[in-house]
């Protein structure tokens, strides 16, 4: 099954799961937030640190499977598999967009 997702999200997802830290800009605004783990970055800078440390961390790949749209967010259900306890796992990505970037990305276990 393939899922449609708004172009900033694809992006970062693909991103994502090929560890492509250079695509932040590709896919953030540059007032972004971005909320994992307990843990708030703003701003494209913050937001990069974020994604090297969490790639270096985890060494994980990402695989959308379901997609919502709930309260103006759009939500990515993903299976995520990389280095952490009970890997594969499923969490959701809460993301908002403002035009062709993402504004927050929150991500739930």
């Amino acid at each position: 099954m393939t899922l449609h997702l708004p172009k900033p999200i694809e992006l970062f997802m693909s991103s994502e799961s090929a560890q492509d830290s250079d695509a932040i800009g590709d896919c953030f605004g540059p007032d972004a937030v971005v909320t994992d783990e307990g843990r708030t970055s703003t701003g494209l800078k913050e937001i990069a640190a974020w994604r090297r440390e969490t790639e270096a961390k985890y060494h994980h790949t990402l695989r959308p499977v379901a997609a919502a749209t709930r309260a103006g967010k759009t939500v990515v259900t993903t299976e995520m598999t990389g280095d952490f306890p009970g890997s594969p796992i499923t969490v959701d990505f809460l993301f908002q967009l403002d035009g062709d970037k993402i504004a927050s990305l929150e991500i739930a276990p």
